[in-house]
Order: structure tokens, then C-alpha cells, then sequence
């Protein structure tokens, strides 16, 4: 093969063909700002609004439940912002070990503001030890925050029983579920949710465009915006709407709602394809995370010996990753892995491969022959 092998979906996705053609005319001739209110104004809102209505179909909510912002990274940002004008005696906060950091970071430097930050741990796999939450819930503690599903090592959490008890000490519940979103079937009511934010990029959407789910009644009262100015999103997030992303975004969820169960099998199978070659090649290779409550393309491998930045910097036709994206550039080990009990040696010799709609078991077996190839010379030469 000559052209790269993508395998790196957790990251991003590529836009959806449908995606790419119903967004086009929203960068030319439909023009309009949807706040305005000549023609092609009254047309950019009525995209707006049914681009919201599609979305809130697909999560499982109301449309005036859904604020647009620029992506799960925004929307984490805003619910923690809100928790500093929050009155009264709760000033604690729960979040998961493995937890993005689009929402370690502001949980921290809400604990610069005098806020307790609490840590709920993860066993081998990655899942939540739902159990020790019980001792971290009192009457003080504001927000609960825990991941539908890990970016690095695809574990899906146990949401439902996490918010019941959350809930039932009168705390808030927020849930990063950007990576399940087109993936697994997905309903935030089901979840018993305050707020979940998600992006568009994670299921073959544009980038630059996600939003954040609230809840009516309270937690609409507790989320405070973090960017003033025109008044768009009734208040809850100023600047003119991202009509082509918002289009995009739509169609991206009306895609893969029809998609997913043909989706996730076949991806599934793909996945399963490359741990049983790369096991049966690499015996002393290990796979990191829940092997069966996890995301259908998310694999993440651990090669002892090999340093995964040197084991990609070897495969320029494979595309995957080392560990969370947004990581990469730094050089400590992924907090992830380190949080299922992996040494930082490790953690450096991990890889994540992600799965895709559109890999074909060609380019798996492809991909996997480079692999092993790069790890034989590797070892070679060392």
C-alpha cells in the first residue's frame, strides 16, 4: 500500500461523505447569521433548529435541552466553571482517575479556588470502583464526573449506578460521553444525567463543534456561561452559531444512528482481527482495559521493550497512537495506564489503535504485518 492506513479514531474521525455534502452550502450560498433575520437568516435558523432536533433525537433528549459549543472540551470547561458561582456548603467534587483532561485541568484549578477534589479510583480494567464512591458522597459534594467511555483504552463505566448514587446524596452528575456517541446506542435520560457534553469530530462530524446536554429545572440554573456577548444559546454561550458544524454535526448523528449496528459489529470484528494477530506474533504483548464492556474499535496494546513513539516513528503508513492525543508532546506516561497499574516503562511501550467505519480487513492485515515487522527490527537492532 502506498496511502496511510488510518487507525486512530479515538482522536477524530473523518467527515462522513454525507456530512461533507450537506454542509457545502452553508459555506457559500447559505450564507446568513442565523440571528439575522432577512432570508437567508430565517434559513441558517431553521438549520440550527433542526440540526438540534436531530441531535437531541440521537441522545435521547429535548432540543432546548442541548447548547452548541465548540466541543466536549468547551462544554467539560463550562460545567466546572460553573461550580465557582455555586453558594452554600457543597464545595467537593468527585471525578474519575481516568478522566480526559479536559476535565483533570479544571477540576484542579477549581482546587486552587478552595474546592475539594476527590478521586475515584479504577481497578485492572479501567472500570470504576463504584463501590468506594459511597465513602467519597456526603452532603458537601457539587458535581460527580465520570466518563461514559475512556478515550485510550475504550472501558465503558458503569453511568447509571454512579448517578443513582450521586443523586441520592443530592449531588450533580456530569458525564464526558463524547467517545460512546455513535457508537453505542446512547440516552441521557436512561443515564439519569444533569450534563454530558460530546463533539462532532468523534463520529465522523467536522471538528470545532460539540454541545453540552442540561438538564431542565436545576441544573439549568446552575450552569453559567463562559462566554458573554450576543446572548445566543438563551444566555449560555455567546458568538454567532457554527451553522456549517451544527449541519454537519446533524447529519453525522442521523448517519450513524442508522449505522450502528452494522457499524459495531463489523468494527468490532476488525478490532478482535488485530489482538489476534498481534498476540499469536508478539506473545509477550498484552491488551490494557475491559476485554468485553468496552468500545467496539478501541484496542490499546502493550509491547515490553519497544518504545511506542519509536515503534510509529518506524510504520509511516499506519496511523495510530501512543495514548490520548491530547497528550501527545509531553513526556510522561499516559495517567490512564499508569491508573491500571502499568509502570511508566510500560506505559511508554503502549499503543492505542482505533478502528474505524471505513478500515477494511485489508488494511488491518496490512497494518498488522507492518506492525510486527517494526517490532522484529526493533528488537534487531537493539
Amino acid at each position: 500500500m502506498t496511502t496511510p492506513i488510518y487507525l486512530d479514531h479515538n482522536a477524530t474521525t473523518p467527515c462522513a461523505p454525507e456530512v461533507v455534502e450537506a454542509m457545502a452550502p452553508f459555506f457559500s450560498t447559505q450564507c446568513g447569521n442565523p440571528s439575522s433575520i432577512h432570508l437567508l437568516g430565517r434559513k441558517a435558523q431553521a438549520a440550527v433548529t433542526n440540526g438540534r432536533e436531530m441531535i437531541a433525537s440521537m441522545l435521547g433528549c429535548e432540543a432546548p435541552e442541548l447548547v452548541f459549543t465548540s466541543g466536549a472540551t468547551e462544554s467539560n470547561n463550562q460545567v466546572f466553571s460553573s461550580c465557582t458561582l455555586s453558594t452554600g456548603t457543597r464545595r467537593k467534587l468527585v471525578i474519575l482517575s481516568i478522566e480526559h483532561k479536559s476535565v483533570l485541568a479544571p477540576a484542579e484549578r477549581l482546587s486552587n479556588c478552595g474546592f475539594t477534589i476527590q478521586t475515584l479510583g479504577v481497578d485492572r480494567n479501567g472500570t470504576a470502583l463504584v463501590d468506594s464512591l459511597d465513602e467519597l458522597l456526603d452532603a458537601r459534594t457539587l458535581l460527580v464526573s465520570v466518563q461514559a467511555a475512556n478515550n485510550e483504552i475504550g472501558t465503558i463505566q458503569p453511568i447509571r449506578e454512579i448517578a443513582e448514587r450521586a443523586h441520592a446524596c443530592g449531588a450533580f452528575v456530569h458525564c464526558d460521553a463524547t467517545q460512546v456517541l455513535g457508537k453505542r446506542s446512547l440516552n441521557v435520560y436512561d443515564l439519569d444525567l444533569d450534563f454530558a457534553s460530546f463533539s462532532a469530530h468523534k463520529l465522523y462530524g467536522p471538528k470545532g463543534i460539540g454541545t453540552l446536554y442540561i438538564r431542565r429545572g436545576q441544573a439549568r440554573q446552575f450552569i453559567s456561561p463562559l462566554l458573554l456577548g450576543g446572548g445566543q444559546e438563551e444566555a449560555l454561550r455567546a458568538g454567532t452559531l457554527n451553522v456549517p458544524g451544527i449541519v454537519g454535526f446533524a447529519t453525522a448523528c442521523s448517519v450513524a444512528r442508522d449505522k450502528l449496528p452494522s457499524d459495531a459489529e463489523r468494527i468490532s470484528r476488525l478490532r478482535d482481527r488485530i489482538e489476534t494477530h498481534l498476540l499469536s506474533r508478539i506473545p509477550e504483548a498484552t491488551v490494557n482495559g475491559a476485554l468485553s464492556k468496552r468500545l467496539a474499535g478501541t484496542t490499546n496494546i502493550t509491547i515490553p521493550g519497544i518504545s511506542a513513539d519509536t515503534l510509529i516513528a518506524n510504520m509511516p503508513l499506519v496511523c495510530l497512537s501512543g495514548g490520548s492525543a491530547c497528550s501527545d508532546g509531553t513526556i510522561s506516561p499516559s495517567h490512564v495506564l499508569l491508573a491500571l497499574g502499568l509502570s511508566r516503562e510500560e506505559a511508554r511501550s503502549t499503543i492505542r489503535i482505533g478502528v474505524g467505519r471505513y478500515n477494511n480487513q485489508t488494511e488491518i492485515d496490512f497494518a498488522c504485518t507492518c506492525l510486527v515487522t517494526a517490532v522484529e527490527q526493533l528488537r534487531s537492532a537493539s
